[in-house]
């Protein structure tokens, strides 16, 4: 057997045996193998029981990185579906949607889970860590897939592999239990007691450590209007019949996906205008709309949708942003690394916005600030001038909105904050949830593209302190909200791998991004594309892939 040459982060290198399995070199990394959740070949995620076959440069990824925590966590996703097959093999368990650090799950039948049956699945889950069982990758036939998945009563995952073509699939297996390859998994079960069950609602919560935590998984913190929205989002799913990716898939395939468009985008159209409604109804006392939502939520298209549902009303909507209000380059204040950090609360000139926005409560007229960003600094005489009419009200954007610090001088009757997020409620099958995070990586990554001039590979980089900032400004303050908007659509992302396919595929494995290049396509794979014509002009949407009707 021939040799091939293996090289570390810490800059060491040795020859081996080709075909040699990357865990038996675990000993050469710097952190213990109970704290990694895979490793890096090539700049590529694999299991840690990959067989290495060429020259290769290795990583590890550890549990508490941003990559290590999703692998944790799907490994957790498994090991629940696991022990509910064991347990319950009548019932079919169902993921729901994040909460926090935390997954929701009901069973099928609706029924509120009782107490004992949390507790007989945290106590079953509880012994297959202890049993510390190896969960393996491994490649089964097409036909024996699709009839495990069928006849164990995964049919959402049986449904998914109509869109596959291969003729051998990837599953993560243990003892006997086997579910769809997405990415890689822990190991094994022992790596895995770091997870609490907790009875919500009328189902209960998979709890796992936040990312950056290690094992440490940290006191619960409710966000009951999030769950709200995601729960009339589900409900609404299960009415039309759109629950998964397959079940999508089958309307793509069946030619009928321009009347689900249509019924999707009307849904939303009528969330929007019931906000409207509630924002109508306190006209007396409500001077200014505040909008804010993490990255790619589609903010802008939301505050022009929320604008014309207003003006139904008879209210007149005057925009404002907020990146006109930045203090400039040499004011802002600097991040861990000595670079500005241009999302910071105190990025904002808050005593100059709190001025003006009394000034105007006040009917009197003030000239907005124009903030150059080519030059890092305000354009000299402002640009337009802005007056409250009686019937006039400020739709404010920007991500610190809902954040009481950013309007201290402002009495709270006078503000409507309004959170808008991509809050995805379709699943890849019963146990495989789809990250909002991946879902707004990929919208922002289609409109830098299309409209900034940046690769895919620059997207990805920039991602990690894009969610630095939304954990820091944005999270903690959506339940400060008094409305909650979903911008998701749940056919957006058929529409989106049309634009982020070929991208993705221009990421090369010589850059550190080719791992989640990687990651995002092996996930894009599962979804029929659709053409991107069928979206309306007026959908949110069309703020990232282009031809909105709306001027941005």
């Amino acid at each position: 057997m021939s040799e091939i040459s293996v090289k570390f982060g810490s800059g060491k290198e040795i020859r081996t045996e080709e075909d040699i399995q990357a865990d038996a070199l675990l000993d050469h990394f710097d952190i213990g193998e109970e704290m990694i959740a895979a490793v890096k070949v090539n700049n590529e995620i694999r299991p840690l029981s990959t067989r290495i076959m060429v020259n290769a440069y290795l990583e590890p990824v550890p549990v508490d990185s941003p990559e290590g925590a999703m692998i944790y966590r799907r490994s957790l996703a498994f090991l629940l579906a696991m022990a509910a097959r064991n347990l319950f093999p009548e019932k079919r368990l169902y993921i729901g949607h994040s909460l926090g650090n935390s997954y929701y799950y009901t069973f099928a039948t609706g029924a509120k889970s009782e107490h004992h049956d949390i507790a007989d699945l945290e106590e079953a889950m509880r012994s297959l860590v202890k049993k510390d069982l190896p969960i393996n990758l491994s490649y089964i036939a097409y036909w024996e897939a699709l009839q495990y998945f069928r006849q164990s009563g995964q049919a959402d995952t049986a449904e998914l592999l109509n869109q596959r073509s291969e003729s051998r699939i990837k599953v993560n297996r243990c003892e006997s239990f086997a579910d769809l390859y997405i990415e890689p998994l822990i190991n094994r079960t022992g790596k895995l007691s770091a997870f609490e069950l907790r009875p919500y609602e009328d189902g209960f919560l998979l709890r796992f450590p936040g990312t950056g935590r290690g094992k440490t998984i940290d006191p619960f913190e409710d966000s009951p209007g999030i769950f709200s929205v995601y729960q009339e989002y589900k409900k609404w799913g299960r009415i039309v019949g759109v629950h998964s990716v397959g079940e999508l898939n089958k309307l793509i395939s069946g030619r009928t996906i321009k009347d689900y468009i249509r019924i999707a985008e009307a849904f939303q159209a009528r969330k929007m205008a019931e906000i409207a409604d509630r924002i109508y109804e306190r006209r007396d006392s409500v001077k200014a709309v505040f909008i804010a939502g993490p990255s790619s939520s589609g903010k802008t298209t939301s505050a022009k949708r929320l604008s014309i549902e207003l003006k139904v009303l008879g209210i007149e909507p005057i925009a404002i942003s907020l990146d006109d209000y930045y203090v400039g380059t040499e004011k802002t204040p600097l991040d861990e690394k000595g670079d500005p950090d241009f999302e910071h609360l105190e990025a904002l000139d808050i005593p100059f916005l709190n001025e003006q926005l009394l000034s105007l409560f006040n009917e009197d007229e003030v000239t907005l600030p124009v903030f150059d960003f080519k030059f890092g600094k305000r354009r000299e005489g402002g640009g337009k001038k802005i007056r409250l009419a009686r019937r006039s009200m400020l739709i404010v954007e920007g991500i610190h909105g809902l954040n009481d610090a950013l309007t201290p001088a402002i009495k709270s009757e006078n503000k409507f904050k309004l959170y808008v997020s991509a809050l995805t409620q379709l699943n890849l099958d019963d146990h495989n949830r789809i990250p909002t995070s991946d879902n707004r990586l990929l919208r922002r990554m289609v409109r830098d593209y299309q409209f900034r001039g940046k690769d895919a590979a620059g997207t990805i980089k920039m991602w990690p302190s894009v969610q630095r900032g939304e954990r820091k400004w944005i999270f903690p303050f959506q339940n400060e909200a008094d409305a909650a908007f979903n911008s998701a659509l749940d056919y957006e992302l058929a529409v989106l791998k049309f634009y982020a396919d070929p991208l993705l595929r221009a990421v090369k494995p010589g850059t550190e991004e080719y791992a989640e290049s990687v990651r995002l396509l092996s996930f894009l794979e599962n979804f029929a594309p659709i053409q991107p014509q069928y979206v309306p002009g007026t959908s949110i949407l069309r703020e990232f892939i282009g031809e909105s009707e709306f001027k941005y």
